[in-house]
């Protein structure tokens, strides 16, 4: 387990594995980025595609700040960690990792600004090593933390989409 702990009593870390799972994200769009539109120079639109992504992008960066500031600082998630509270009112109640899935809408916007069809994969391939770590790492340490309690919570509130199930 990561050592970024406030208290001898904390069960679970601080920032989760988030630091070094988004940093993961960035670098596999970063370097599809360069892949698509400088080395193979393959799958980028004009107008008026190109304002069209440019729009998506930004609306995507937008959200993905505001699902990112909500769940991390309005929400007050550090004391509940720190006091092994599992969090599961206000944006909890839509979504089980609301930064991660802040972070991952903000780096597809900025995937998007690059308007190129063929980096649309990145988005997906980004979800898949999301779910895969998170369900590896902290879904799991949840489970061992709260049982049942965290069991039935991931039954009703989705992993990185916001809404019930």
């Amino acid at each position: 387990m990561l050592k970024n702990y406030m208290s001898e009593d904390q069960k679970l870390p601080l920032f989760g594995v988030g630091p070094y799972m988004i940093f993961v994200i960035a670098l596999v769009s970063f370097i599809g980025q360069i892949l698509f539109g400088y080395v193979w120079k393959i799958g980028t639109l004009d107008k008026p595609w190109s304002v069209f992504f440019k729009v998506i992008g930004v609306l995507l960066i937008i959200a993905g700040i505001a699902v990112w500031f909500i769940g991390a600082v309005r929400s007050d998630m550090d004391n509940s960690i720190e006091k092994n509270i599992l969090k599961t009112d206000g944006i909890y109640a839509w979504v089980r990792n609301p930064m991660y899935s802040g972070w991952w809408l903000a780096i597809a916007g900025i995937t998007f600004l690059f308007n190129n069809v063929c980096m649309l994969i990145l988005p997906v391939i980004n979800w898949g090593i999301m779910t895969v770590w998170i369900m590896q790492t902290e879904e799991k340490w949840l489970l061992d933390l709260y049982g049942d309690e965290y069991a039935k919570y991931m039954k009703r509130v989705n992993r990185f989409i916001p809404w019930r199930r």
